[in-house]
């Protein structure tokens, strides 16, 4: 085994938002975190379960969303199709964009890494809109008070400096 091999089996830190706006969205979100634990991925922090409205449109159903913070041996290509497999398995249909569903996971953060992968498997590390989510910045706070974005190295604090009132009043900790 070389020394790259030793290297690219250590076990990274993720960060992972999953939410859910139908069905028993607790049991959902904890369905997904079991699943995720069997599928190479150990849990180390989870936060408290957060309601926002749903984006871009308010009027359907209230989502519950978490970050938790992970460590993992998978690549990102690997955990990527891993947290799609779950999503299906929970009853997720992909029909329309940002349409209500059972169980969304995104990756926020691989190892502080900045990764672009195009094609068939497209995947934008980090999460092009953690700044501007409050349903992501807050929970992502409330485990790791000391994450710095990996691009512009702003720590997060500042990304929820610049969030809006409306977004800030609009989320509630459950």
């Amino acid at each position: 085994m070389t020394k790259q091999d030793i290297l690219e089996k250590q076990a990274k830190t993720i960060y992972l938002a999953i939410g859910s706006n139908l069905g028993d969205k607790k049991l959902n979100i904890e369905l997904a975190k079991y699943k995720l634990q069997n599928n190479s991925v150990k849990i180390i922090k989870s936060s408290s379960n957060y309601e926002t409205l749903s984006w871009p449109d308010p009027t359907k159903p209230k989502f519950i969303n978490i970050v938790i913070k992970a460590k993992t041996t998978l690549s990102p290509k690997d955990l990527l199709n891993v947290c799609n497999k779950i999503e299906i398995e929970l009853g997720r249909k992909r029909i329309k964009k940002n349409e209500p569903r059972v169980c969304d996971i995104d990756i926020l953060d691989y190892d502080q890494k900045i990764i672009r992968l195009n094609g068939r498997t497209k995947l934008n590390l980090p999460h092009p809109g953690i700044k501007y989510r409050n349903f992501v910045l807050l929970p992502l706070y409330e485990i790791s008070k000391n994450w710095k974005h990996p691009v512009n190295k702003a720590n997060i604090v500042k990304l929820i400096s610049f969030l809006k009132d409306k977004d800030l009043r609009s989320i509630k900790q459950i």
